[in-house]
């Protein structure tokens, strides 16, 4: 995805990225640290995917799985019910949300030390986040309405997520717009995107069996978005970049509202952050976070 914040040389050193890139990167902690997995686990969720869905839907409190799917809009259905509402049986979505926050933090803390800045960034994060409108955003509102931790780590982390998740509304959005299922979204991001992520990895973290997945495809090449390869025709990759660009106009608000001197000033905070964040991460991964630029 792309993004309409792009500060000039944000780090002092790198090319200008996207905002989402840096701020989501210290994010996806919550779901590929080694911290926050043991966090999930202490609390009797064993499995990643009992802590993912737990986790992430706990601000909607005891949902089901048809709210999950509905919300987290790219998995499987039949995948999301190995997991919901059997879950809430083993933790409730308040102990849930203690364990993420304490996962996350806990593996912010071990990658970024003491740094100075930490509480400036999260400050900056925070301001990000206020008064964001709620209306039709099922995850960024929720998210948006937990109380803010105290503790700068923990406090980066909470708004990292809810910039993450308000942005995955607008996308979730603009792909319904476009008349785009979960799985052609999956299958359309493949096609358009190969070198950012790849079929085997993609479709198994959501979820998807051969048949779903091909046929998916199918109804894609049916509007002439990909070709008999499986590869984006030129048309689909127009349409992919018509949802991204969609994507970005939903996601602007946050950043007009904290101005674009303190946009910079975040941005050059969140850098070598989110460098920091991504060590160890998988690349390419399903949530599509890029590498960060050395």
């Amino acid at each position: 995805m792309a993004d309409p914040v792009r500060p000039a040389r944000a780090d002092g050193s790198a090319a200008a990225r996207p905002m989402w890139t840096l701020f989501e990167t210290v994010h996806v902690m919550s779901y590929f640290g080694p911290h926050a997995r043991q966090a999930f686990e202490a609390a009797g969720l064993h499995g990643f995917w009992r802590g993912y869905f737990a986790g992430r839907a706990a601000p909607l409190g005891p949902v089901s799985a048809p709210v999950v799917v509905a919300t987290f809009f790219s998995f499987s259905p039949s995948f999301v019910a190995r997991a919901v509402p059997a879950v809430w049986e083993l933790i409730t979505p308040e102990d849930a949300l203690t364990a993420r926050v304490t996962g996350a933090a806990a593996d912010l803390r071990e990658r970024l030390g003491p740094a100075s800045e930490v509480s400036r960034a999260a400050d900056l994060l925070t301001a990000a986040t206020e008064d964001l409108d709620g209306a039709g955003r099922p995850l960024g509102g929720p998210n948006a309405a937990l109380p803010v931790p105290a503790e700068p780590l923990a406090r980066l982390w909470h708004a990292a997520t809810v910039l993450r998740e308000h942005r995955g509304d607008g996308h979730i959005g603009a792909l319904v717009a476009a008349g785009i299922g979960g799985c052609e979204a999956l299958v359309l991001r493949c096609a358009a995107d190969p070198a950012g992520v790849d079929r085997i990895r993609l479709q198994a973290a959501r979820g998807w069996t051969d048949q779903e997945w091909d046929e998916a495809a199918g109804r894609l090449s049916g509007r002439g978005w990909l070709d008999s390869a499986g590869t984006a025709t030129a048309a689909g990759r127009a349409a992919y970049q018509d949802v991204e660009a969609a994507t970005d106009v939903a996601a602007a608000r946050p950043w007009a509202r904290l101005g674009p001197d303190r946009t910079a000033e975040l941005a050059r905070l969140l850098a070598p952050m989110a460098r920091a964040c991504a060590v160890g991460l998988p690349y390419p991964n399903p949530v599509g976070v890029p590498r960060p630029e050395i």
